[in-house]
């Protein structure tokens, strides 16, 4: 029994996405080398960093510089990838107001996607979701720890939002515990830490080590906008996936990674990174020099944890700890 998994980071899919969507369709953003990847697995997840509605005002945070909103036809993308859920436990879904953030729930659900993360009060935002592949569960949480004014709570919508600097609540932990006790796999993709860093703060590594003393079998993070190191089994920072940023020269966000798990019943046992490289509104594989210096930057980040990474063909392999 296993199954292959894949997962990005933060999709962006409004703004200049959302133009590109408008004048060409939701069809072209991705390359043919991105949908052969997504193809190799039976269950595919990313963090979805925008709501998806045609309606709702900005929302009126002092302070808040950017605000992301797809057109409905966007999940259309989602769907071309074979996407089967995604997390809206971020900085994002929130962005147009309760009205968009109904509409992103509905147009998803339309679509065949789960999505875990956010919701029309604080039970639904904490509710997983359950997949399953050739007879494996696979039960997956998501969870931001910012920002404090899109928390969701009794009869107000929002996201799953916890304080993980101050330390993980105990009823996340149980929920995972509970969730491990009854699936093959937990799966929690947490929206944690500041943008623009190069590897994970003290506390996101406190808290994926709690995570997993729980009982999550995977973490898989999100936020920084680009990638960070793998402590097994922890993807510290997935990177980003698609959309209209201005480009770090040093930091390099516009180069990425799409993660494939080999998972059986005991666990993640392979991760393969997939090099990406983000152009302007689109996605398709690295070659070349971006291939060479995502390869070194990924397995110097991993070599920081004493993580092995070894290149295959045109892919970075984690093989599971023996």
């Amino acid at each position: 029994m296993t199954v292959t998994m894949a997962l990005a980071g933060d999709t962006m899919l409004g703004r200049g996405v959302a133009d590109e969507i408008a004048l060409s369709g939701p069809h072209v953003l991705f390359s043919g080398g991105v949908r052969e990847a997504f193809a190799e697995a039976d269950l595919a997840l990313l963090n979805l960093e925008c709501c998806v509605s045609a309606r709702g005002e900005k929302w009126a945070a002092p302070g808040k510089p950017f605000h992301f909103r797809a057109p409905p036809d966007a999940a259309e993308a989602l769907t071309d990838l074979g996407v089967d859920c995604v997390t809206l436990a971020n900085n994002h879904a929130l962005d147009y107001g309760p009205d968009a953030l109904q509409d992103s729930l509905d147009i998803l659900e339309r679509a065949g996607i789960g999505c875990v993360g956010a919701g029309t009060d604080a039970e639904e935002a904490r509710r997983s979701v359950v997949l399953e592949a050739d007879g494996l569960r696979v039960a997956v949480v998501g969870v931001t720890d910012h920002p404090s004014d899109f928390a969701a709570g009794p009869g107000r919508p929002g996201v799953a939002l916890a304080d993980l600097e101050k330390g993980v609540p105990g009823d996340l932990l149980e929920q995972i515990g509970r969730l491990r006790a009854d699936n093959d796999a937990v799966l929690v993709l947490p929206h944690w830490g500041p943008n623009m860093t190069t590897e994970p703060l003290h506390y996101i590594r406190r808290a994926a080590r709690r995570l997993l003393d729980a009982g999550a079998t995977l973490v898989a993070g999100s936020s920084a906008h680009v990638f960070h190191g793998v402590a097994w089994p922890v993807i510290f920072d997935m990177g980003d996936f698609i959309d209209d940023y201005a480009v770090d020269e040093r930091r390099r966000n516009d180069l990425g990674l799409l993660f494939l798990i080999t998972l059986d019943g005991s666990g993640p046992t392979r991760i393969e990174a997939v090099p990406l490289r983000l152009d302007y509104c689109r996605t398709r594989l690295a070659a070349d020099g971006d291939h060479r210096w995502i390869t070194d930057r990924f397995t110097r980040a991993c070599a920081a944890f004493g993580t092995r990474v070894e290149p295959r063909g045109d892919r970075l392999v984690i093989d599971r700890p023996s």
